[in-house]
């Protein structure tokens, strides 16, 4: 082993994989965390991949999540739902208005706000209904996008932007929203393989300069307790998002009364796991093209893992909290009011009816977001039925 990335080539990977070439600042960052990720590897005989995907997305000045790269957007790695326009945020406003009338002094905080437009666009609409928190908190930890999220809120909303505070940790006795759009998917995930000697865990460790997949037989009890209900084939291989049930106990600790609303992708566990999915659901995203070698642009591309919601609802329930809905991406925005806003729409305004189908497409259909995207509620001292799960509920399926 050796800690030196003379081999390590993100101009060259990138014509291997048909992706777009790194300029020289970006293949520059990336040698460079590669160096440390493998003097991480030397020092400990291998990392778990859990620690390479933290190092990878969230090193404080190197990580993807944290080195002022685009990231959102046509012009970054993908788009997420709000980035498509307002249509999401109308909907969302709708579920979030009536839980903050159920609740006295209810705030909203987000989780992972991207570059800031789900912020500023709900805020937006929420002034519009007459039911605004006096407090938006953003809970974040990447410091250039929090100046992104800032650089937003004014140039959309100014006039609420002192409502919006950033924080560095959950707060304590919340009283309200707290809102996670595509947050657990991006959290640091086990990677494990069914090897005909039984189940390893997956390492990352470092060969001329190079990170590369190992195994180990030093599987963490949590993760032997959840795998030994699954009956896998051999050389099975998928994720345990062990750092998304923790999250899902923080937010439980902070929240006193209201609702934890999470929308990403996923499956239930049955789905999650289901024997043809041999090779998991890890990918990368790299300027709008996806591949799944997450060794490759280290730092300058994202790394997900669908998430299983059957996990998310089970940590929810240890950690004292209600299961109140799970459902399609789809059927909680028609029950939000999607429905009311394109009665609304004049078609003589061609080019604004438009807009809005491709938008509403984009988010329903389900060859695009409308299936794959689900949305998961948890509350703690909320018994009021949500809006957003009322015209279709698959809680049964968890």
């Amino acid at each position: 082993m050796t800690s030196s990335n003379s081999s390590y080539q993100p101009a060259q990977q990138a014509l291997d994989l048909g992706l777009p070439i790194p300029n020289e600042e970006e293949i520059e960052i990336s040698k460079t965390l590669v160096k440390k990720i493998c003097e991480a590897a030397d020092h400990n005989n291998g990392i778990p991949f859990s620690s390479f995907m933290k190092l990878s997305l969230y090193d404080s000045e190197l990580g993807y999540y944290s080195a002022g790269k685009h990231k959102f957007g046509a012009d970054g790695d993908f788009v997420t739902a709000p980035e498509l326009g307002t249509v999401f945020a109308y909907c969302l406003a709708d579920q979030c208005e009536q839980i903050l009338r159920t609740l006295a002094d209810g705030q909203i905080l987000e989780a992972g706000a991207g570059r800031g437009r789900l912020a500023a666009d709900l805020l937006l609409e929420l002034e519009k209904r007459d039911s605004l928190p006096q407090q938006y908190q953003i809970l974040e930890l990447s410091h250039s996008l929090r100046t992104v999220q800032r650089e937003t809120l004014a140039a959309r909303a100014p006039h609420l932007l002192h409502r919006v505070q950033w924080l560095d940790a959950f707060p304590q006795n919340f009283v309200g929203i707290i809102l996670g759009n595509e947050i657990l998917d991006a959290m640091p995930v086990e990677l494990f393989e069914v090897c005909d000697t039984g189940t390893v865990r997956i390492t990352v460790q470092c060969l001329d300069g190079l990170p590369v997949l190992g195994e180990s037989k030093d599987v963490p009890a949590q993760m032997s307790e959840r795998l030994q209900f699954f009956s896998l084939p051999t050389g099975y291989r998928s994720e345990i998002n062990l750092q998304a049930e923790a999250w899902i106990g923080s937010a439980a600790d902070a929240l006193t009364a209201g609702v934890i609303l999470l929308i990403d992708y996923g499956f239930p566990r049955e789905e999650y796991y289901h024997p043809q999915r041999q090779a998991g659901t890890l990918m990368c995203h790299y300027r709008h093209h996806s591949h799944s070698d997450p060794l490759s642009l280290v730092g300058l591309q994202d790394i997900t893992a669908h998430v299983d919601f059957t996990a998310m609802a089970e940590a929810a329930i240890d950690n004292h909290m209600d299961v109140l809905g799970y459902t399609s991406q789809a059927a909680f925005l028609m029950a939000c009011g999607l429905g009311k806003l394109v009665g609304a729409s004049d078609p003589e305004k061609a080019e604004d009816h438009m807009a809005l189908t491709a938008q509403i497409n984009r988010l329903t259909q389900p060859s695009e977001m409308g299936e794959l995207f689900k949305v998961i509620a948890f509350g703690k001292q909320y018994n009021e039925p949500l809006k957003g799960f009322l015209l279709q509920d698959r809680r049964h399926r968890l």
